[in-house]
């Protein structure tokens, strides 16, 4: 008996057009690095020649000046041709997929960080790092021939807006409480978990507006990408005035595509094909990867105690 052809095309989790949002994630992250480092250096001189905000947030004046910074400026506009490129990638593949190949700016802003600024990384930065980038592409070796990509529904989409709600609600609250005393991991953390709710409901619009159905949950699902992407951009300008740059690409590669491959599992189902064991391997790489960004603010030596 002939085998069913119909039954083994199911079970292939991406087809050959899919494939076609890895190279481009990629490409977004070399200028989601390049960014990095054009940004950090704006921020640096604009504090520099201010008054010391550390610990205590970006005022509106140091950001006005920002803007006045060619090397900032420059930045934002690698940053914007990253998130071009991003979600370009993104209308491809399923999230899952992509999202956590911006690991890649890992090693690549380390690089050129070390080099412009003379530092030299020690062995437990460099050991961090290998965590961050090996775990981010031992779960997409998994996720690129487990996941599927699946319509987001209306349920869905409601409970993914009120998670995004408790989290921003947390992030005000906490920032507003403790800002005299947060460093640059918080800073990271959060404005990758921030940046994870951006991806997956910059996902959850293009699927939308291909559908043709742009209507008032739409619109909710915009407010909320734009709210998240102002606080998690603000909360990233801070990390550059307290942190080196390839720990705040660190967080930003590594707890951005959590949260959202997390969301992915959870509430979309794009691993509902997935084995057993891949789940397995998913929470293994998860945790090597989270691990790595937190061993990398702890002993990179820029990062500001």
């Amino acid at each position: 008996m002939e085998p069913d052809l119909s039954d083994l095309t199911e079970q292939i989790a991406l087809d050959p057009t899919q494939f076609i949002g890895i190279p481009l994630a990629l490409v977004g992250a070399v200028f989601l690095s390049l960014g990095a480092q054009f940004q950090h250096r704006g921020v640096v001189k604009v504090e520099s020649r201010t008054v010391d905000s550390f610990g205590k947030g970006l005022n509106f004046k140091q950001l006005a000046l920002l803007l006045a910074r060619p090397s900032w400026v420059i930045g934002t506009v690698m940053l914007g041709l990253a998130i071009v490129f991003q979600l370009s990638s993104l209308y491809f593949a399923p999230l899952i997929v992509v999202q956590p190949l911006g690991a890649i700016a890992l090693v690549i802003t380390s690089i050129l960080n070390s080099r412009i600024n003379h530092v030299k990384l020690n062995r437990k930065s460099i050991t961090a790092i290998v965590m961050c980038v090996g775990g981010v592409f031992l779960f997409v070796g998994v996720a690129a021939f487990t996941a599927v990509d699946k319509p987001v529904t209306d349920k869905q989409l409601v409970t993914i807006l009120i998670i995004l709600a408790v989290v921003l609600a947390a992030a005000g609250v906490t920032f507003a409480l403790f800002r005299q005393h947060i460093r640059a991991i918080y800073y990271v953390i959060m404005a990758g978990v921030l940046y994870g709710f951006v991806a997956t409901l910059a996902k959850v619009v293009i699927g939308r507006v291909e559908q043709g159905e742009f209507e008032w949950l739409t619109t909710l699902c915009v407010i909320g990408l734009l709210g998240a992407a102002a606080l998690g951009a603000y909360f990233v300008q801070n990390a550059y005035a307290s942190g080196p740059p390839d720990l705040v690409i660190a967080g930003l590669t590594v707890v951005d595509p959590m949260v959202a491959v997390a969301i992915g599992i959870a509430v979309l189902g794009e691993a509902s094909q997935a084995p057993l064991w891949a789940i397995g391997v998913f929470i293994v790489a998860g945790v090597i990867a989270v691990w790595g960004v937190f061993q990398l603010a702890r002993n990179h030596p820029q990062t500001r105690l």
